[in-house]
């Protein structure tokens, strides 16, 4: 299965948008004393335009999407790297770390935590600390990635609306559009705009949670992050496997701790196999069919059945079906950490509900 965010960047489908505007604008000439778009459409045909210049525009500037100047910083790559950085400045935790042994420790930052032997809540005092640090670093590390994600593309969109807004203008210019019609491409630029400036605030506090949480604040003011999170994993433990998991730590809990070590169990695990479902249908369904109608829409602007503004509102499309797979995604893994988390005897403040606010988000954004 390939990536969701793997198919074509959202520059790339920005392109097409911008390269049909910058086509229509340079067969107004021909077409000042119309306004039907089939005509404006035979126009932009003489002009070449279409697929052929968008190969040609990502081959110039490359297939993926143009580097984001953000991205510039000290590096956490991974969620492995951020569990590792967590640990650094707690000194009470690296004489715990190595009584856990190498293979523990790596499993604990891999996230393979059911792999762990919950007796060692029992043995090693202390020991819920390692896992809570890594359970916070986890959470502020897929906020930071999701958020920077969702502010790039939200980037793209106003790139295609710019353009838009511009091909409106021109249009009004020659006659061929009135200010009524100019007003509602001019209100839509206004809420891109608006957009991107909500998605960048929420990206840099995200970021800074994140400095927060690896205790780098004061240390670097930016962190270098991946372009994507990471994809839905093709294999999740199964409930039996969790469940006996459950069992171990029911064992070395207090009598009083067990009732409420299983009801945590049960939302957990619900809350995981919700997300996870709600993020494999956006990925292998929505994401599908959007691609699939945007490809088609490029084919029917190529061949003079569709408007550029018909081709926009389906890329702008698209690009709203990718935010909300990033945001699916990112609840499954902030899901799926909270039950890991349950299963070494940790209480979430809250669980993760699909398509609403990520639990955590508040407090997070206090940091």
């Amino acid at each position: 299965m390939k990536h969701p965010f793997s198919q074509r960047g959202p520059r790339a489908l920005v392109s097409v948008v911008v390269l049909a505007t910058a086509a229509v604008a340079s067969a107004q000439p021909a077409v000042e004393q119309s306004s039907d778009w089939k005509a404006a459409n035979e126009a932009v045909g003489q002009f070449q335009r279409g697929h052929a210049d968008l190969l040609k525009w990502e081959a110039t500037h490359g297939a993926t999407d143009a580097p984001d100047p953000a991205a510039a910083g000290f590096p956490v790559p991974s969620l492995e790297a951020a569990t590792r950085l967590a640990w650094r400045p707690h000194l009470e935790l690296q004489k715990l770390l190595p009584r856990l042994g190498e293979d523990n420790v790596a499993r604990i930052a891999q996230g393979r935590w059911h792999e762990v032997d919950a007796r060692h809540q029992r043995r090693i005092d202390g020991v819920g600390e390692v896992f809570e640090v890594a359970a916070e670093a986890r959470r502020a590390w897929l906020r930071a990635v999701a958020d920077r994600q969702a502010a790039r593309l939200q980037r793209a969109s106003l790139e295609a609306a710019e353009a838009a807004a511009e091909l409106g203008r021109r249009m009004v210019k020659v006659g061929n559009w009135s200010a009524y019609q100019q007003s509602r491409v001019e209100l839509g630029l206004a809420t891109e705009r608006r957009a991107l400036q909500q998605a960048a605030v929420a990206a840099r506090q995200s970021e800074r949670a994140l400095l927060h949480t690896l205790q780098l604040n004061g240390v670097h003011e930016r962190l270098a992050l991946p372009d994507t999170l990471p994809d839905l994993p093709r294999q999740t433990p199964s409930p039996a496997e969790l469940s006996a998991r459950l069992a171990d730590l029911r064992a070395q809990l207090p009598r009083v701790e067990q009732w409420k070590a299983e009801a945590n169990f049960g939302q957990a695990l619900a809350s995981r196999d919700a997300t996870l479902a709600v993020a494999r249908g956006l990925r292998d369904d929505v994401m599908a069919q959007r691609q699939l109608i945007v490809d088609e829409s490029v084919l029917q602007y190529n061949g003079m059945l569709k408007s550029v503004w018909e081709l926009l509102t389906e890329v702008q499309a698209h690009a709203q079906s990718q935010r909300e797979t990033i945001a699916a995604v990112r609840d499954y893994w902030l899901a799926d950490t909270d039950l890991m988390w349950v299963l070494q005897g940790g209480e979430p403040t809250a669980f993760v509900v699909p398509g609403g606010a990520a639990a955590g988000d508040a407090s997070a954004a206090g940091h």
